[in-house]
């Protein structure tokens, strides 16, 4: 068994504080107008050695750290555009929303581009965008939450089974 020097308090998480997300350092005006695209208000920067520009999201309180040190123009995001490689890491950061219909018509008011819309289990759905340095933004609007159906679940489950083992 590990031993700490200290004592951790996994259990007093209260809340994600911000995500890093880096963009292109040279000129992040468009990371900048996409975000304010989905209600982020700008609050601070560039500051620090890296550096870094904070926007957030007043009514849901998600703080966004625009890492400024990003190539000029990301051909692809490697941890979800290459389809013989799977990278590990984060892919993406889902946004919970109450209404997808609505987020749909502000999308295309705003000349966003949904890259992907599924239904999901327990009719939930999601769609994804991506900003102007190919990060991958989910809107997930929950359904029924269709994990704790045991029967379901182990369907779902046996289903990926069979297909991973082909």
């Amino acid at each position: 068994q590990v031993q700490y020097p200290f004592a951790l308090a996994m259990d007093s998480f209260t809340r994600i504080n911000h995500v890093g997300i880096r963009v292109n350092g040279k000129d992040f005006s468009a990371s900048r107008a996409f975000y304010e695209k989905l209600g982020f208000v700008w609050l601070a920067g560039p500051v620090g050695p890296e550096p870094i520009a904070i926007m957030t999201h007043e009514a849901s309180g998600i703080t966004l750290n625009l890492i400024l040190n990003g190539n000029d123009k990301t051909p692809h995001n490697v941890l979800v555009d290459d389809k013989n490689q799977k990278y590990g890491g984060i892919t993406h950061i889902a946004l919970e929303v109450p209404d997808m219909d609505a987020v749909v018509v502000s999308l295309e008011k705003e000349g966003i581009e949904i890259t992907e819309r599924m239904a999901l289990p327990g009719k939930g759905q999601s769609l994804f965008v991506r900003d102007p340095d190919r990060t991958t933004i989910e809107f997930h609007q929950p359904g029924d939450e269709w994990w704790t159906n045991r029967p379901m679940v182990e369907k779902m489950e046996a289903t990926t089974a069979a297909k991973r083992n082909k």
